[in-house]
C-alpha cells in the first residue's frame, strides 16, 4: 500500500463524488410523481464514492507507519478498460443498453481474468438482462433497450 498515493487518490475520489452529488441535483426529478427519479442513482453513487474515499483516507492516515511496496503497474488492462468504457458511452444510445452493457462487461471481465470466458459470458448476460428488466418493468424507468434494426 502506497500511503502517499492512497491519500491523493482519496482526495481525488472525494472530489469526484461530491461533483456527482452536485451534478445529480441539476437533473430533473421524475415527472411521473415517483420518488425514484433520474437524479437519485447518480446522487447515491456520489455519496457511496465520497464515503469510500473518506474511509480510504482514514485507512491511509492510520496506516502511516506501514511500509509501502511498489507493484508493477499494469497499463494494458487499464487502457483496454478505458477504451471499452469510451466505446460503451458512445454506443449506448445507438446499440442499446442490453447489448452494449453485455459487451462492455464481457470485455472488462476478460481483461481481468482471461481464462474464465464462460463465467464472464453468464455474468455479463445475466446482469445486463436482469438490470434492464428490473429498471424498465419493475421501476418503470426508461433505458435504450434494443437497436432499431433489431426491434
Amino acid at each position: 500500500m502506497d500511503v502517499k498515493f492512497d491519500r491523493f487518490a482519496s482526495a481525488a475520489f472525494l472530489a469526484v463524488g461530491v461533483l456527482f452529488m452536485i451534478g445529480s441535483r441539476k437533473l430533473a426529478s421524475s415527472s411521473y410523481g415517483s420518488s425514484v427519479g433520474p437524479d437519485i442513482f447518480p446522487f447515491v453513487l456520489g455519496l457511496v464514492l465520497s464515503l469510500l474515499s473518506i474511509r480510504l483516507f482514514y485507512e491511509a492516515f492510520r496506516g502511516k507507519g506501514q511500509e509501502s511496496r511498489k507493484d508493477k503497474l499494469q497499463y494494458k488492462p487499464f487502457f483496454i478498460i478505458l477504451l471499452s468504457t469510451l466505446i460503451y458511452i458512445l454506443t449506448l444510445e445507438t446499440i442499446g443498453y442490453v447489448i452494449t452493457t453485455f459487451l462492455f462487461l464481457f470485455v472488462c471481465f476478460q481483461t481481468m481474468e482471461r481464462n474464465k470466458w464462460v463465467t464472464s459470458l453468464i455474468i455479463s448476460a445475466g446482469f445486463s438482462g436482469i438490470i434492464y428488466y428490473l429498471f424498465v418493468n419493475v421501476l418503470k424507468g426508461t433505458l435504450p433497450g434494443w437497436p432499431i434494426w433489431f426491434s
